[in-house]
C-alpha cells in the first residue's frame, strides 16, 4: 500500500522534530511537509493535498483553528487533525466546527497517534478519551426537532463517534451501499455537504 503522506503544522521545534521522527521511522507513512506556521503552511498544504494535516492550534500569528477554516474553504475533503495540548471545551469545539476531522492530545502515544491517523484516512474521526468525552456530554444538550427518521439519527449519532461506513454497516445490519444512501439522505435533510459538516450540525442542534 502507498504511504499515507502528512502535513505537519508546529511550532515547537523539539515536538515538530520528535513528530516527524515518529512518523518516517513508521512504515506506511511520511511526513512529507514541515510547518512552523499557519501562514506558511497554508498555500503549500493546498497545493500538495497530503492525505492528512497534523494541525496544532497555538501558533504564531495565525490560530490553528483559522487555519483550518482557511484550508477546509479551499479543499473541503482535506482531512485536518487538531494535535495541542489544549482540551477546553471552546478549543475542542472551535476547531470541529471549523472543519477539523478529529482532535488529538499531544500526549497520545505514538502508537495510538499512528492508529488515529489511518483512522481518519479510512473516514474516520478519531478523538483522545478526554476529549470524546466532552463530545458525548455535548449530546446531552436539549435537542432541537429533528428532520432524520430513527435509523439516520443512528448512523448519525455514529458518524459523531468516529465509526467509517464499513463499521456502522456491520454495527446496524446493512450493506455499505445502504449506510451511504442514508448519509447522502442525512446530508439532503440537514443541507450539508460532508461529514464534518453535518457533526457540526448535530453538535450545534444537539440531534444526536
Amino acid at each position: 500500500m502507498a504511504d499515507i503522506h502528512i502535513a505537519l503544522v508546529e511550532d515547537d521545534p523539539e515536538i515538530r522534530q520528535l513528530l516527524k521522527v515518529i512518523l518516517d521511522g513508521s512504515p506506511g507513512y511520511r511526513c512529507s511537509q514541515v510547518f512552523e506556521d499557519a501562514e506558511s503552511a497554508i498555500d503549500e498544504i493546498a497545493s500538495f493535498q497530503p492525505d492528512v494535516v497534523l494541525m496544532d492550534i497555538q501558533l504564531p500569528g495565525m490560530s490553528g483553528v483559522e487555519a483550518v477554516k482557511k484550508l477546509t474553504t479551499r479543499r473541503p475533503t482535506l482531512v485536518i487533525l487538531m494535535l495541542t495540548v489544549q482540551m477546553d471545551d471552546d478549543s475542542v469545539f472551535q476547531s470541529l466546527c471549523a472543519g477539523a476531522s478529529g482532535y488529538l492530545l499531544k500526549a497520545t502515544p505514538p502508537a495510538q497517534l499512528l492508529a488515529a491517523i489511518s483512522e481518519a484516512v479510512d473516514g474516520g474521526s478519531p478523538m483522545s478519551p478526554a476529549i470524546a468525552r466532552k463530545v458525548i456530554r455535548s449530546f446531552h444538550l436539549p435537542k432541537m426537532e429533528s428532520p432524520l427518521s430513527e435509523r439516520e439519527l443512528e448512523v448519525l449519532r455514529r458518524l459523531c463517534e468516529g465509526e467509517t461506513y464499513r463499521t456502522i454497516s456491520e454495527a446496524i445490519f446493512v450493506s455499505t451501499n445502504t449506510v451511504k444512501a442514508h448519509i447522502k439522505n442525512i446530508y439532503s435533510k440537514l443541507h450539508v455537504h460532508s461529514r464534518a459538516e453535518a457533526v457540526r450540525r448535530a453538535m450545534r442542534d444537539g440531534l444526536v
